[in-house]
């Protein structure tokens, strides 16, 4: 009996095991058997992770109300307290730290501190909603999504009214400005790396979204760009999942949704998906060269060393 049990014991471990590497390689992308690698647990609120100058990379810890820090080594480290419930991250002209924030619901930079200020907190009047995700373009365009509602309010237990779900442009110069209000729920948001598209993550929704943007930064109509493996029906109905997107020097898009992170060419053609041991919320290239993978969720981090190469021409 003793011989048995450590037998099946064994043979758990190594399923375990099994489940913490890439099963299938996606070409060009990851081998596989690639670990994915578990940096910590026990996070409170993972989101918004980017990369910085020196190859580590921070992430917010909304519910906390603090961004941190993974080092090279995976250590974890506090990168800035207070941060008024900060979600999605990007940097700007002279390293200034651009946010999206909850807790008083706004748009604007959070770090350093002199150059901390609110650039949008309303739309008509209406206070946001819940801001989700931001990516600043390297001619200073803000884009950001407000996913609507907190889920309390969905339940008719918000204080006041709120805008409704949507994606702004705030222009370098310039007054916000309103892209979209036709996506249930708009959460992760992306440029490619030439700037002519912008993708936007609908978690209600069954695909990726995406917009030409023109020459100064205004965007064109909307239209599905890649279909979702995760879209499957839940306790809550139908959802996809679909949060935060990434995308590599190579032009293609990683979505973090309810299958893992979805991987497609640059013309939205499904490649693989990254199964992991908890569903993702959020994801970004750093380290050397850009060519590892961090992805958040459900309180947890972790990194994949890739093939692809991410991005290097903004930090996100």
């Amino acid at each position: 009996m003793k011989q048995i049990t450590i037998a099946v014991l064994a043979l758990a471990a190594g399923l375990a095991q099994a489940q913490d590497t890439i099963a299938t390689a996606i070409p060009g992308v990851a081998a596989a058997g690639t670990k994915i690698e578990l940096i910590r647990e026990g996070f409170d609120g993972t989101e918004g992770p980017l990369a910085l100058a020196d190859g580590s990379l921070i992430f917010t810890e909304t519910t906390a109300n603090r961004i941190t820090r993974i080092g090279a080594d995976g250590t974890t480290s506090t990168y800035l307290d207070n941060s008024n419930g900060s979600n999605g991250l990007g940097f700007g002209a002279g390293g200034a730290l651009y946010a999206v924030q909850v807790r008083e619901p706004r748009v604007g930079i959070v770090a350093p501190a002199d150059k901390a200020r609110t650039l949008a907190d309303q739309w008509d009047g209406l206070p946001f909603g819940r801001p989700n995700d931001l990516v600043v373009g390297r001619n200073g365009n803000v884009y950001f999504t407000d996913s609507g509602a907190a889920p309390g309010a969905r339940n008719g237990q918000h204080a006041h009214a709120v805008a409704k779900p949507a994606v702004y442009r705030i222009p370098a110069a310039g007054k916000l400005e309103r892209v979209a209000a036709d996506i249930e729920r708009p959460n992760g948001i992306q440029l490619s790396p030439d700037e002519k598209t912008l993708y936007v993550a609908n978690t209600q929704g069954e695909h990726v979204l995406a917009y030409d943007v023109a020459p100064d930064g205004t965007v064109g109509k909307r239209r599905d760009f890649a279909r979702l493996a995760g879209w499957s029906k839940g306790d809550n109905g139908w959802s996809s999942g679909a949060d935060g997107l990434a995308v590599d020097g190579a032009g293609r898009l990683y979505v973090a949704s309810n299958a893992g992170i979805e991987v497609f060419g640059p013309r939205g053609d499904a490649l693989g998906v990254i199964a992991l041991p908890k569903k993702p919320q959020n994801l970004a290239f750093s380290g050397p060269g850009k060519h590892t993978l961090y992805v958040v969720g459900r309180g947890a981090a972790y990194r994949i060393a890739l093939l692809a190469q991410g991005f290097e021409g903004r930090a996100k």
